[in-house]
């Protein structure tokens, strides 16, 4: 899972530094597509699935 200060850091990089995200995805170890989706979606704040409770 991609915790909140990786996604910040990916936003940042793209919006602000314009850094492409082939090359985000090589920095940071995730997939394109990974980091397509946090940025496409608008997502400030990961989702995490809800625990089960046995």
């Amino acid at each position: 899972m991609i915790n909140v200060a990786l996604l910040s850091v990916i936003r940042r990089w793209h919006l602000r530094d314009g850094m492409s995200i082939r090359e985000i995805s090589r920095r940071t170890g995730l997939s394109r597509n990974t980091v397509r989706k946090y940025l496409t979606s608008g997502v400030v704040e990961p989702k995490y699935p809800a625990r089960s409770v046995a």
